[in-house]
């Protein structure tokens, strides 16, 4: 098996700025070896509150850690900030990382893309998107002028002065068979999140030779019920089914759709209370499924005990 490397998710949903820095800080001292941070322009629910620009922290966490990889899960970079301006974003952030940085990518979700009042398009045109973004992205950082007309995306005569020693991995996010392919044709790596077990599977049958990345959730709390209380509060988005995480189109939208969605369904959804037994089962069922890259996500402050609990209850049975 190969090695496995441990992470833990800044929620730029859930906390300000200055706390997502204060946690990767903390992350890369509590011996985590990599941190990942989301990148959207709206929260899931207003009960969250937050959603700082990730290109700015990225910089601001660059200069706060020494050694911890830093990761982006994951950028939508087709719809709401063309592809030419990611190739900058990331080359700038890669460079101040200095070899450290790991760039997620994937589809999206028109809760953040609709903002400048771009139409949504199907997932079909997304993938092709997508792909077509990547291409460019590559062609842009080997540092020539590019011109580009493409089916999705038009540049000019344009150049990148700042790149990084080393380029960052594109790692594309997956969730079905399609964008598995994608990942295996065009990314450096997999991205998920829990047990995709099929996911990795066709992702290998693809092609795909990259590392897989994957999320899991837990509301680590000393107390059970108010764990679940805190989790069904703060991210019983991750209860809704289908493609209402993609499609829907606002806050308000996900409030209403979240009303559905219980305290009994977010105890199914989430690793809930104080035990480390469910949390190390989940992180060993990831290794064999085939993730090497796995980073959890507390929902709440990590500051605020959990990670004491990763130090002493969780790295050790790992």
């Amino acid at each position: 098996m190969s090695e496995t490397f441990y992470g833990l998710t800044l929620s730029s949903e859930l906390h300000p700025p200055a706390l997502l820095v204060e946690t990767a800080v903390a992350a890369e001292e509590a011996g985590f070896d990599f941190v990942s941070i989301s990148d959207h322009f709206h929260p899931w629910i207003g009960e969250q509150g937050h959603s700082p620009f990730v290109w700015t922290m990225l910089g601001a966490i660059a200069q706060a850690t020494e050694s911890i990889e830093v990761g982006v899960g994951v950028t939508c970079p087709i719809v709401r900030m063309h592809p030419a301006i990611h190739a900058q974003a990331v080359a700038t952030a890669a460079t101040l990382l200095d070899g450290r940085f790991v760039w997620g990518v994937g589809t999206g979700e028109n809760l953040n893309e609709h903002v400048l009042g771009d139409r949504w398009p199907p997932t079909e045109v997304r993938h092709s998107m997508l792909g077509e973004a990547i291409e460019l992205i590559r062609e842009m950082w080997t540092g020539e002028s590019v011109t580009h007309r493409g089916e999705h995306y038009t540049v000019e005569d344009a150049r990148i002065f700042d790149l990084p020693k080393t380029l960052p991995p594109i790692v594309v996010s997956a969730y079905g068979e399609m964008s598995a392919e994608l990942a295996a044709e065009a990314g450096d790596g997999l991205w998920i999140t829990g047990h995709k077990k099929d996911v990795i599977d066709h992702y290998r049958k693809s092609g795909g030779s990259g590392p897989v990345w994957t999320q899991l959730t837990v509301a680590w709390d000393p107390d059970k019920d108010s764990a679940i209380e805190r989790a069904h509060r703060l991210w019983p988005n991750t209860a809704l089914a289908g493609q209402l995480a993609a499609d829907l189109r606002t806050v308000q939208n996900f409030e209403e759709a979240v009303t559905m969605v219980s305290p009994s369904d977010i105890e199914e959804a989430i690793l809930c209370g104080p035990d480390p037994g469910p949390v190390v089962d989940s992180i060993v069922e990831a290794r064999e499924i085939g993730a090497d890259h796995i980073y959890v996500f507390q929902v709440g402050n990590p500051l605020e005990g959990f990670l004491e609990f990763w130090a002493e209850e969780i790295k050790p049975a790992l």
